[in-house]
């Protein structure tokens, strides 16, 4: 058990260490609590907490560094992060070891903005406290059940504690002297569209989330079928932020004692959502981190893999993609909305898979949802059952996210993971460009279309034109207002079928057959050699489209 402090620099260290920090030089078991993060500015003296956590933007010349040390020495400064490698010079080493300021090195790759909101979540995890050892109010802290019962308690009335969204994060005892409407509440874990519906359309939520004062739904002017307990609400706040909101269902007038009563479970409430949210977001970030360190296959991917708890095993890959049409990504896109829901995907793809695959690990990098779990098996066996998985995911989810699945082969290495990784984003390419939603793939099933889009690449990047007998007909169609690149398209396609070929195009076959003749007249394209063949059709395939 790791008695350090929430919030030290050694525990900061083995929380982000085998993904974006390494020590340099200094001594980091230091017991006491950082007071905060400060990013360094040569321009302008920033005021600097007790024992900050210094981040050292743009510094990399040894000398600068290790003035930089000695002043953060002088006004208790913990440590100083820089950019990674770290030249330790002997200037350097003696500046660390006479102020005290341990320097870390943040890995190449990883973006300041992204460890200062990690580091500012494990402080603000800190800062709420322990689930595990701490209480808030009196209560586990985070236990939003214990809070709901304590609620109950207070007012004599069954409680729910629901999100912005109306899901049910916990609710307490008594449940069964409400009405019909809130046993359909606690059984889905959801407030029923429909009754959200009406509560919307009645300006409740506007209400409720406009003001700080209780909101009473009175169920005779509300009119839903099953609401016959009057509602009493309250939103529970952040400072400007709302978290979700306190539901209690009990009949009687709002009294100034209840009043108080549920303001100050309102403010107790929020506490242990922040505390909550907080562990969710720093843990995630981590999850994220280790995951995408194992699927790079560089330096740390097997710490990673142990720390997620599949170091020594054979295991998969799977990756998956949300498909968004343009217009609406564009949207959501522009309300911010895009992450959160990716993230939702990412969520539900974890659920699902520790159901089927316990100790797997799921995360969001860039805008693929990645998985790693335990492969047993060897060969296509473990590829079958793991597109069984997919499948199984994609069907639950169905059409209320539509998306695409890609398997990478098992692999036992720290090599082979990073191949798998590969693999899987090759498939999801292919996927993805084919927009059939709902689909589940192997390199065996989409390894045609992925030479074809790699092929295109590097067209594109070399900038190459059609040539040869392919420019001819393309020329000679466009002075013309022709079609003879279409029939030639037609009658590879349909090898040399020209019955085929010609119902393809609607045209008699007699047509079909002159036109073949004009073919080889304007080209001079031999249509019985199979290399001619095989180059026309490469050619039409990736640069005549273009």
């Amino acid at each position: 058990m790791n008695l350090r402090p929430r919030s030290s620099l050694g525990r900061i260290l083995d929380d982000l260490g085998v993904t974006l920090l390494e020590l340099v030089h200094g001594d980091v078991e230091v017991t006491h609590d950082i007071g905060g993060v400060v990013i360094h500015d040569p321009v302008e003296e920033p005021v600097y907490p007790e024992r900050a956590l210094v981040l050292g933007v743009g510094i990399a010349d040894p000398a600068e560094l290790a003035a930089l040390v000695t002043e953060l020495g002088t006004r208790g400064v913990v440590a100083l992060i820089v950019r990674a490698p770290v030249e330790l010079t002997d200037g350097v080493r003696a500046a660390i070891d006479s102020s005290g300021v341990a320097v870390m090195g943040l890995a190449r790759g990883a973006t300041w903005t992204q460890l200062a909101a990690l580091l500012r979540s494990l402080l603000a995890e800190g800062d709420i406290g322990d689930a595990e050892h701490e209480s808030l109010g009196g209560l586990p802290s985070g236990d939003l059940f214990a809070v709901s019962n304590a609620i109950a308690a207070l007012l004599d009335a069954p409680v729910t504690i629901e999100d912005r969204s109306s899901r049910v994060l916990a609710f307490s005892g008594r449940q069964e002297e409400a009405d019909a409407s809130r046993a359909e509440t606690i059984i889905g874990r959801q407030v029923p569209e429909r009754y959200s519906r009406v509560l919307t359309e009645r300006g409740v939520f506007r209400d409720l989330y406009r003001h700080d004062k209780p909101v009473i739904v009175d169920p005779i002017q509300i009119g839903y079928e099953g609401l016959t307990t009057q509602r009493i609400a309250l939103a529970v706040r952040a400072g400007d932020e709302v978290l979700g909101s306190v539901w209690a269902a009990m009949d009687g007038p709002l009294t100034d004692e209840r009043t108080a009563a549920l303001r100050d479970a309102a403010k107790l409430v929020a506490l242990h959502m922040l505390r909550v949210r907080a562990g969710a977001d720093v843990q995630r970030r981590l999850s994220t981190e280790l995951v995408g360190t194992a699927l790079e296959g560089g330096a740390g991917s097997r710490d990673a893999l142990e720390r997620l708890g599949l170091g020594g095993q054979r295991v998969g890959v799977i990756g998956a993609s949300l498909l968004l049409d343009a217009q609406r990504e564009r949207s959501v896109r522009a309300d911010q909305l895009l992450l959160g829901e990716r993230q939702h995907f990412a969520d539900a793809l974890a659920v699902h898979l520790s159901a089927v695959r316990p100790g797997s690990a799921v995360a969001l990098v860039g805008d693929v949802a990645y998985g790693i779990f335990a492969a047993p098996g060897e060969g296509d066996a473990a590829e079958d059952r793991a597109a069984r998985i997919a499948q199984d995911f994609l069907d639950r989810v169905g059409s209320r996210m539509p998306s695409v699945l890609a398997i990478g082969p098992a692999a036992s290495g720290v090599t082979g993971i990073a191949h798998s990784r590969a693999t899987v984003d090759r498939v999801l390419r292919v996927l993805r460009d084919s927009q059939v939603t709902g689909r589940v793939a192997r390199l065996v099933d989409v390894q045609t279309e992925s030479l074809l889009l790699e092929l295109r690449d590097l067209v594109a990047a070399r900038g190459d034109e059609p040539g040869g007998p392919i420019a001819r007909l393309i020329e000679y169609d466009e002075r013309t207002d022709s079609s003879l690149v279409l029939t030639l398209q037609a009658w590879l396609d349909c090898f040399g079928e020209v019955g085929a070929a010609s119902a393809l195009l609607y045209v008699h076959p007699n047509t079909f057959r002159y036109r073949l003749r004009r073919i080889t007249e304007v080209s001079g394209l031999d249509l019985a050699d199979p290399e001619a063949r095989f180059a026309a059709m490469l050619q039409l395939r990736m640069l005549a489209t273009r």
